[in-house]
């Protein structure tokens, strides 16, 4: 089988949350561009409809839906909105998360709620959601939860960040063991260090940019560096795959471990 054909998501419904920037969009884009019909979910609105025209431009459909990952009640209308202009959405991928930074002593309860409810509860709930839509649809489908490496390693400042993404590894565990044989795949991708919106300050300034002296690929992830792991874990091509993190960080968590 050729990859054009193993790889092609026509007929397949993608929501991607957190897809008004960074990894979000691109994932959005790279869906879309192989084949599949793209909901596009953020709080940002204005961000949505210019990425929606830069896919329909490109020749690709697609739907901008607003809404916050931890409100339920939205949750519940963002996919009947995508389920009413495309049909059951039978790819999820679970990309909206926040950062933070400061010493665990001086984190307060609201900051570490906020993280912990965004980066774990939600995508817990959206995997939820997603997966019994597709098992009453009776339709096979993926789910890919974003992780990071700090889930597998921990770093100074970001406790509650590290805490959210090694549950969100483990979640991924548990939801593909228990959905796997009836026909839902869930899986992760840990990227490492990416030069995103939310980081892109700090990684540019010398001290982040000392950073690539720990990753063996000597440089940030680029954009496109995940879209090999996407489409392997969403489309026909990884039909053997469930429950499973695949690390895409230039060879820094390898390193680390040694």
């Amino acid at each position: 089988m050729k990859a054009s054909e193993i790889f092609d998501l026509t007929g397949r419904v993608a929501l991607v949350t957190g897809a008004s920037s960074g990894l979000g969009a691109r994932f959005a884009e790279v869906l879309a561009a192989n084949g599949a019909k793209v909901a596009l979910v953020a709080r940002r609105a204005e961000r949505l409809e210019v990425l929606k025209a830069k896919i329909e431009a490109a020749g690709g459909r697609a739907v901008a839906i607003s809404a916050d990952v931890l409100d339920r009640d939205v949750m519940l209308r963002a996919f009947d909105a995508a389920e009413s202009t495309f049909g059951t959405v039978t790819i999820l991928v679970n990309n909206a998360g926040v950062a933070h930074s400061g010493r665990a002593v001086e984190l307060p309860e609201a900051e570490w709620r906020r993280v912990i409810g965004t980066n774990l509860d939600a995508v817990f709930f959206w995997a939820q959601e997603a997966a019994r839509r597709m098992l009453a649809a009776e339709k096979k489908g993926a789910i890919v939860n974003i992780a990071s490496v700090l889930g597998f390693g921990a770093a100074k400042g970001v406790v509650a960040y590290a805490t959210a993404k090694a549950g969100v590894v483990q979640m991924t565990k548990a939801l593909g063991l228990e959905l796997a044989f009836k026909g839902v795949r869930v899986n992760a991708i840990a990227p490492g260090w990416f030069v995103t919106e939310i980081n892109r300050e700090y990684l540019m300034s010398p001290e982040g940019a000392a950073l690539t002296r720990e990753i063996p690929a000597g440089r940030f992830g680029a954009e496109g560096d995940l879209d090999g792991t996407l489409l392997l874990l969403v489309s026909d091509a990884g039909a053997y795959i469930a429950g499973t993190t695949i690390v895409v960080d230039g060879g820094q968590l390898t390193a680390l471990r040694g």
